[in-house]
């Protein structure tokens, strides 16, 4: 893989980072957005078991933030999430549509692991580690990206553990 230069008139802030830190990737574009990592991955071409689900959770009644990344087929497991967290954390929900463009800047079904805010942590499942390549949203839901699974955790800044079981998409 070589950075190429993107599609034209399409820039995202995913892109620029790879760009800007040189790391290889492939564009994998749309015909049409979509917004489940099933769609994403039959539209890309590629396996569900290499594209990277990034769910925004917030703590219930708080304003703090986390991001949970795992395989497109795994479920992830909030309850082993939460017990990784620094500190205390009570119970960990989905954030809404408009809480997931407030705070990453990118629109449901297109949220990327990278450029989120530096407060919020990142962890990985560990069997993510596992494959070689990975596919990600570039944050433009018409654009996705394939890299090298050990850029992503480098640039995500990812902590890596359990928190996923096998499960439907």
């Amino acid at each position: 893989m070589s950075a190429p230069a993107p599609l034209e008139g399409t820039r995202t802030q995913v892109i620029e980072l790879l760009q800007a830190y040189h790391v290889a990737y492939r564009l994998l574009p749309h015909s049409e957005p979509v917004f489940t990592v099933a769609a994403a991955a039959e539209k890309r071409g590629v396996i569900l078991e290499e594209m990277v689900k990034s769910i925004l959770l917030r703590e219930s009644g708080g304003n703090r933030y986390v991001m949970a990344c795992v395989r497109g087929p795994d479920r992830l497991d909030t309850q082993a999430l939460r017990g990784l967290l620094d500190g205390p954390w009570r119970r960990l929900t989905f954030a809404s549509r408009e809480q997931i463009l407030e705070v990453t800047g990118y629109v449901q079904g297109a949220v990327a692991p990278l450029c989120v805010p530096a407060s919020i942590p990142v962890v990985f499942d560990e069997a993510i580690s596992g494959c070689a390549r990975v596919n990600i949203s570039s944050g433009d839901p018409m654009l996705g990206l394939e890299l090298e699974t050990q850029d992503l955790i480098r640039l995500a800044h990812a902590r890596l553990a359990g928190i996923a079981s096998p499960g439907d998409q």
